[in-house]
C-alpha cells in the first residue's frame, strides 16, 4: 500500500472511532412509515430522540427506538471508559431504504384477482459525537 493510501485509510479510521453504527434489516414496515419516524429525529441529541420516540403513537418508532438504543451500546463498546451522557451524542445519519416485498393477492369481483405488495425496508443509524 502507497504512503498517500496509508494515510488516507488512518485518517478515515480515525474519523470513525467516534462514530457508531446500527442496522435493521427486512423490518416489516413500509419504508414510507418508517421514514416519518425517522425524519423526527435525524440531527437531534440521543437522548432527547430516545424521548420523541419513546412518547410517539407510531409502530415503527418502537423499533427505532430499540435500534437507536442498540447504536448507542456499540458507541459505547467503541470507547471504553466514556460515558454517552457527558460526550454529547447525536443521531449524525438515518437512512431508511426498502427492502423486500412479499407479493400476495387478494380476491377482488367477478373472478379477478389484485395484487397487495406487503412493503419492508432497512434502516441504518449513525451515531456520533459532537467535538468541542
Amino acid at each position: 500500500m502507497g504512503k498517500r493510501k496509508r494515510l488516507a485509510a488512518e485518517s478515515r479510521k480515525e474519523e470513525m472511532k467516534s462514530t457508531a453504527i446500527a442496522k435493521l434489516n427486512n423490518c416489516p414496515t413500509s419504508p414510507r412509515k418508517m421514514r416519518l419516524v425517522a425524519d423526527s429525529v435525524r440531527g437531534k441529541d440521543v437522548f432527547q430522540a430516545l424521548n420523541i420516540l419513546k412518547f410517539s403513537p407510531q409502530e415503527a418508532s418502537n423499533r427505532l427506538e430499540k435500534l437507536l438504543l442498540s447504536a448507542i451500546a456499540n458507541w459505547e463498546a467503541k470507547n471504553e471508559g466514556a460515558r454517552p451522557e457527558e460526550s454529547d451524542l447525536i443521531i449524525r445519519e438515518v437512512k431508511v431504504d426498502s427492502a423486500r416485498m412479499l407479493k400476495r393477492l387478494q380476491t377482488a369481483p367477478q373472478g379477478r384477482a389484485h395484487r397487495i405488495r406487503k412493503r419492508s425496508n432497512h434502516v441504518t443509524i449513525i451515531v456520533d459525537s459532537v467535538k468541542n
